[in-house]
């Protein structure tokens, strides 16, 4: 998960959780906090964009938990790696996502019961830290890419620095997604 290159470009890896095909055109970076409520949003705003784009498209998730201000959301992180061990990440991420208020660990084992995960291979994993590393991974990343804070998205490996909302994200993407960008 090492920058591309320096002047905030980074590129994909093949180690990151991955929404679409990695050849697509466009190339859409998150790094989140599953307890940030502009996140949240941002969740939101990518869903009805995928509907919109006609294009094939790539979409990244790294995580970067702002524990400082969001406690719940290292170990929400880890519960998301748990369930990507067993073939689950997406849809973690987007329960993650849709109850941002109830990241307490009893809520983490409710939604992985909800998904069909192995419950005891769950919970070992997340008393064991399993995939602390792999968080820790990201947020390297993060650091190494100047990110401070959450959501920052990266399209096409340029920061995109502006409003939330699906028009504003659709004009950057149009404005990114021809060249070798």
């Amino acid at each position: 998960m090492n920058p591309a290159s320096n002047n905030n470009k980074l590129s994909l890896s093949n180690s990151d959780r991955v929404r679409g095909n990695m050849d697509a055109s466009i190339k859409l970076l998150e790094y989140g906090d599953y307890q940030c409520s502009q996140c949240g949003q941002l969740h939101r705003t990518l869903q009805g964009m995928v509907r919109q784009i006609s294009e094939s498209f790539c979409f990244a998730f790294r995580h970067f938990p702002q524990t400082q201000i969001h406690p719940q959301s290292q170990r929400a992180a880890e519960a998301a790696e748990s369930a990507a061990a067993q073939g689950k990440f997406w849809q973690m991420h987007d329960t993650l996502f849709e109850h941002q208020q109830a990241l307490d660990d009893s809520h983490l084992v409710e939604y992985a019961n909800n998904l069909g995960l192995d419950i005891p291979q769950f919970l070992k994993a997340l008393s064991e830290h399993v995939y602390i590393n792999r968080v820790n991974e990201d947020i390297k990343s993060g650091r190494d890419n100047n990110v401070i804070s959450t959501p920052t998205l990266f399209i096409n490996g340029d920061r995109y620095i502006g409003a939330w909302d699906i028009e504003s994200l659709l004009a950057a993407i149009s404005g990114r997604s021809g060249g070798d960008r």
